[in-house]
C-alpha cells in the first residue's frame, strides 16, 4: 500500500480548477469594459462593482429600481448545441426589460454563473454576451461572479442569474396609476420565444419527431438556431418611446403570457381588449402547436406569441409612438385598447 496522504489532497483533486478561473476572467476583461458607463468606479480591492451615484443629482427625486432573473432552462438547449453568447442577451432581456416597465433607466447589472466545470472559453462565452447585451441596453456589467460546483452539477451543465439596478424619478414613475379608457395598447415585437417557456419546449422535442437539428419548411434555419434566437432589448427602445409620446405603462411580455402581464399594469377599472387579427405569430409559434398538439389557450399563456413588450399610451400620441419605434427598427402595431372594466386583458 502506498502512502499518497504525505502529498495531502487538493482543490483540484475535488473538481475545482481555481487556475481555470482565473483564465476565464482574464478572457472576459475586455468584453466587460466595453460595458461600463461613465459612472463606473475602478474598486481596486477587486471584490465589489462600483457607480458613482453622483449622477443620480439629476433627479429631483430619483428612485432606484432593482430586479432579478435567470434565463430558465434554455440553458439546456445551449449546452447541447455549444452556444454560449446568446444565452447573455437572454439574461440581459429578462433583467433589465423587466426594470424599464416602470420608466427607470437601467444603470449597471452583475451576474453569477454556476457549473460543474470552468471552461475558460465557455465562461468567457457567456459573460461575452451578457456584457455585450447590457452595452446594448445603455447598462454597465460591473461585476459578477462564476462558482464551480463538481458532483452537483455535471462537468458541462450551468445555470446564469443576475440582478440589475436603474433610476426613475419619482413623479414620472409608469404604471396602472396613469392607465385610463381610452388608451392605446402597441404591441412590440418580440425577436422569438425568448426565455420562457422552455420547459414545454424540451418536452415536445422529447415527445415528437421535431429535432434540434430539423429544418421544417416553415423555418429558414435549424429548429435549434430558431430556439436560441437571443432575446430582444427593449431598454433603449422603451426610453425613446417615453421622450417621444405620453407612455402611461408597459408590460414585459414573459412567463404567463400576453393577457397575465398586461393585466399586471392596469388598474381596476379597466380593461385591455387586445385583437388577435393585428398580428401574426412568429413560425416557431405555430411549429410547437401542430407538433406539441398544445391547445391555443396554453400556448397564450405559455409564450409570449411575438409580443415581447407592451406600451399603453395616450391615443393622441400612439402615431407619434409608433413611427419612434419604426425609427428605431422595432416593429410595432397597434394591438388594443383600454375601456372600462374589471382590470382584466381581454384577447378577442
Amino acid at each position: 500500500m502506498t502512502d499518497d496522504s504525505a502529498a495531502g489532497t487538493s482543490y483540484a483533486a475535488a473538481g475545482v480548477d481555481i487556475a481555470a478561473g482565473e483564465r476565464a476572467v482574464e478572457l472576459m476583461k475586455s468584453r466587460v469594459a466595453a460595458s461600463h458607463r461613465p459612472e463606473v468606479v475602478e474598486d481596486v480591492s477587486g471584490f465589489a462593482g462600483l457607480f458613482d451615484v453622483s449622477a443620480l443629482k439629476r433627479f429631483e427625486r430619483p428612485l432606484l429600481a432593482t430586479s432579478t432573473d435567470g434565463v430558465g432552462t434554455k440553458v439546456d438547449l445551449a449546452r447541447r448545441l455549444g452556444v454560449y453568447d446568446t444565452i447573455g442577451h437572454d439574461l440581459v432581456g429578462m433583467v433589465i426589460d423587466d426594470l424599464v416597465v416602470c420608466g427607470a433607466e437601467p444603470l449597471f447589472m452583475t451576474d453569477y454563473i454556476a457549473c460543474g466545470r470552468v471552461v475558460p472559453e465557455r465562461i468567457a462565452a457567456i459573460v461575452g454576451g451578457i456584457a455585450e447585451a447590457c452595452a446594448l441596453a445603455g447598462c454597465a456589467l460591473v461585476g459578477g461572479e462564476t462558482a464551480e460546483h463538481p458532483g452537483l452539477l455535471g462537468p458541462d451543465e450551468f445555470d446564469v442569474a443576475g440582478a440589475g439596478t436603474g433610476a426613475v424619478e419619482a413623479a414620472k414613475v409608469l404604471g396602472p396609476h396613469r392607465v385610463r379608457p381610452g388608451d392605446v395598447v402597441l404591441g412590440l415585437a418580440s425577436s422569438g420565444i425568448h426565455s420562457n417557456g422552455y420547459s414545454l419546449v424540451r418536452h415536445i422535442l422529447r415527445e415528437s419527431d421535431l429535432s434540434l437539428e430539423s429544418t421544417p419548411p416553415e423555418l429558414s434555419r435549424t429548429v435549434g438556431e430558431e430556439l436560441l434566437t437571443p432575446t430582444r432589448i427593449y431598454a433603449k427602445d422603451c426610453l425613446a418611446l417615453i421622450d417621444a409620446a405620453e407612455v402611461h405603462a408597459f408590460a414585459h411580455i414573459t412567463g404567463g403570457g400576453l393577457a397575465a402581464n398586461l393585466a399586471r399594469s392596469l388598474p381596476a377599472g379597466c380593461d385591455a381588449v387586445l385583437r388577435r387579427s393585428s398580428w401574426e405569430p412568429l413560425p416557431i409559434f405555430g411549429l410547437l402547436e401542430a407538433y406539441g398538439r398544445v391547445p391555443r389557450a396554453e400556448m397564450d399563456k405559455t409564450f409570449n406569441m411575438g409580443v415581447g413588450m407592451a406600451a399603453v399610451v395616450a391615443a393622441s400620441d400612439a402615431d407619434a409612438a409608433l413611427r419612434t419605434a419604426a425609427e428605431r427598427g422595432l416593429p410595432a402595431w397597434v394591438l388594443g385598447e383600454i375601456v372600462e372594466g374589471t382590470g382584466q386583458a381581454r384577447l378577442v
